[in-house]
């Protein structure tokens, strides 16, 4: 059975005018080159201007929420929303839930900060299979990716403007 995604959208949306940020962690290169080509394939599909994709990289997820705070502050920029995006798979220690909570509550706080739309991109894994299936990466399976995009779009023209 394939991770299901977003769903259908309420309606239609033109993000031409819209400015996005990708800031993606580097661990779990596979998955999350997929996951970041997803975004930013909705993002097109969605009129996103390519220029207008800012994608930056940091080392893991745990920096995400400072770089995503800088980028939607950076007043060069013009940001209408932000994509973090990372993948945390447990591994044998307590290190798996400290981040994956410091690091969804850190962009939730981002998100209240700026006034801006921060689409939680980070996959909370058990295994790297789970995290291979939500990146689209095995037969049949949808990429996540391609939802966060896609809400990046919607949330800005919804209720940023």
């Amino acid at each position: 059975m394939a991770v299901q995604g977003l769903g259908a959208i309420d309606q239609q949306y033109d993000g031409s005018a819209l400015r996005i940020g990708i800031v993606h962690a580097r661990w779990n290169k596979e998955i999350i080159d997929a996951l970041v080509a997803g975004a930013i394939k909705k993002l097109k599909a969605f009129n996103v201007k390519e220029e207008n994709i800012i994608v930056q990289s940091v080392p893991g997820s745990f920096e995400l929420p400072f770089a995503s705070r800088s980028l939607l502050k950076d007043e060069n920029l013009k940001l209408d929303a932000v994509i973090p995006i990372g993948v945390l798979i447990k591994g044998s220690t307590m290190h798996f839930e400290y981040i994956c909570d410091s690091v969804t509550h850190a962009l939730m706080r981002v998100q209240e900060e700026t006034h801006k739309p921060v689409i939680f991109g980070v996959l909370t894994c058990l295994t790297e299979e789970q995290a291979r299936k939500r990146a689209g990466l095995d037969p049949g399976m949808h990429n996540h990716g391609e939802d966060w995009g896609a809400a990046a779009v919607e949330m800005p023209l919804k209720y940023s403007r």
